[in-house]
């Protein structure tokens, strides 16, 4: 019999979710498990369903094998952690992530991503000692494409991630964007309304204004004009929904694509002027809490951070 004493960092989850995690149990005898009592929680017959407290204790009545853990390296042992942080305290940490970094591991398998550079910085400080923990490691709660730059929220502790992911989902994060488009738009400012669908195949979208195909989804976006030189502007945009690629297949759908970016626009010329990447950039959050029920990052509630327009690589043309 195997005991495994619920901490902060665990609790708040299901019984079932938490054993998927930490033991390499087949699901079938998991639940099995837990039916016949081979896994109890405080000596008490448990349910699939119940939420784990921190101080419980979780006995297993299984075999030897289901504990054993393979020994590996992380990469983030191995790397000096190169990150630009915007805030820190001891729950999360706001980053400001460069065009071309990936958030998490891709395809080609590059361990050179954001999210190891925050654990190797995390380990290397003391605050993430991955022997103590049974399930979790520091997470990101939010991704920005690998192309586009940010601010980009990491949570330390499994509460930080559990309140920021509820957060984001209730939209009680509101997030501002600088593009530089082609051309000026007729209006100054305006509230895009539409409907986006996405193709799997080409990992594209399409938007349409009405009689949308079904599986499309809604999408508002809101931009105000800031700048303009020659053909180009310069604009603040509010995403009202967040959508994959919605900023720059919403302002191609109305004529402006993003300066650089090929995927919904033409961007030859774009890089002979030297826009590697699409110009977007994520500068601005603000954390407007208005959900009652209270939770323990409130002390965030009605703050600001932001990147200065002059520390991003396409606005110097407009100041």
């Amino acid at each position: 019999m195997r005991e495994l004493k619920i901490g902060k960092n665990e609790a708040g989850q299901r019984l079932d979710k938490f054993i998927t995690k930490t033991l390499d149990l087949p699901m079938s005898l998991l639940y099995k498990s837990i039916r016949l009592k081979k896994i109890k929680v405080n000596r008490k017959r448990a349910e699939n369903s119940q939420i784990l407290c921190e101080g419980d204790v979780v006995q297993c009545f299984l075999s030897d094998e289901f504990f054993e853990k393979k020994v590996t390296k992380h990469s983030y042992e191995s790397i000096t952690p190169r990150l630009d942080i915007i805030y820190e305290d001891e729950n999360i940490m706001l980053l400001n992530k460069r065009p071309g970094v990936s958030v998490h591991e891709d395809e080609d398998g590059s361990t050179n991503t954001l999210i190891t550079h925050v654990q190797a910085y995390l380990y290397g400080k003391g605050e993430y000692r991955p022997e103590d923990e049974l399930c979790f490691a520091p997470a990101l709660c939010n991704r920005i494409d690998r192309n586009t730059g940010g601010i980009v929220i990491a949570a330390k502790n499994a509460e930080a991630l559990r309140v920021m992911n509820e957060k984001i989902k209730r939209r009680e994060i509101d997030k501002f964007y600088l593009a530089a488009i082609h051309g000026v738009p007729k209006k100054e400012s305006d509230t895009l309304k539409g409907y986006l669908l996405k193709d799997e195949k080409t990992k594209t979208v399409r938007v349409y204004d009405k009689n949308a195909p079904r599986g499309a989804k809604e999408i508002i976006t809101k931009y105000k004009l800031l700048a303009k030189t020659g053909d180009t502007s310069l604009i603040e945009v509010e995403l009202l929904t967040g959508r994959t690629h919605q900023i720059r297949a919403h302002m191609a759908h109305i004529g402006h694509p993003l300066v650089g970016d090929g995927k919904y626009g033409v961007n030859r010329e774009d890089r002979q002027r030297g826009y590697k990447y699409q110009a977007l950039y994520s500068y601005r959050l603000k954390f407007s809490f208005d959900t009652l029920v209270p939770t323990s990052l409130d002390y965030l509630n009605g703050k600001e951070f932001k990147i200065p327009k002059k520390d991003i690589y396409f606005t110097a043309e407009f100041f």
